[in-house]
């Protein structure tokens, strides 16, 4: 083999591995939110990678018996005031520390209509910590989200 086929075929097998890379992230799918009251799931949340940065839309909410769902967020300070919840972007410009662990985003708490910081780590796939905080992650809290089954 000749030294162009040899970077051309070094060339194809990083960029292979680094489209696959970004699609396995441990991070990237459907998560179950739990209420931290009741300890029953709350919603669904999709958390896709767009543009090198990841992203969270709320996909199917959970209302709680006898409860009145919230269906819009009523409290929200931003352009998202007063817009359904599902469907909603509430999490945003998380960047990839290393596989399984993004930071530096915001997450919105819908209920609340508070913006806070937003660090998520991963390690298996299947159960996700989620810390919400102001200034510094140790001023937070962190829930643990579980991966939706197919």
């Amino acid at each position: 083999m000749n030294t162009k086929q040899l970077l051309a075929l070094s060339a194809y097998f990083i960029v292979f591995s680094s489209t696959a890379y970004a699609q396995t992230d441990p991070a990237i799918g459907v998560w179950k939110t739990i209420d931290d009251k009741t300890n029953q799931p709350a919603s669904l949340i999709k958390i896709e990678q767009v543009n090198g940065v990841l992203e969270g839309t709320i996909i199917k909410t959970y209302p709680r018996p006898n409860e009145t769902p919230l269906v819009n967020c009523n409290l929200c300070k931003d352009d998202r005031k007063d817009k359904p919840i599902v469907g909603m972007k509430i999490m945003t410009d998380l960047k990839q520390d290393q596989p399984g662990v993004w930071s530096g985003g915001k997450i919105l708490d819908p209920k609340e209509g508070e913006v806070y910081k937003v660090k998520i780590a991963t390690e298996d796939g299947k159960k996700m910590d989620v810390r919400g905080y102001i200034g510094v992650p140790l001023l937070g809290r962190t829930q643990v989200w579980y991966k939706a089954e197919k």
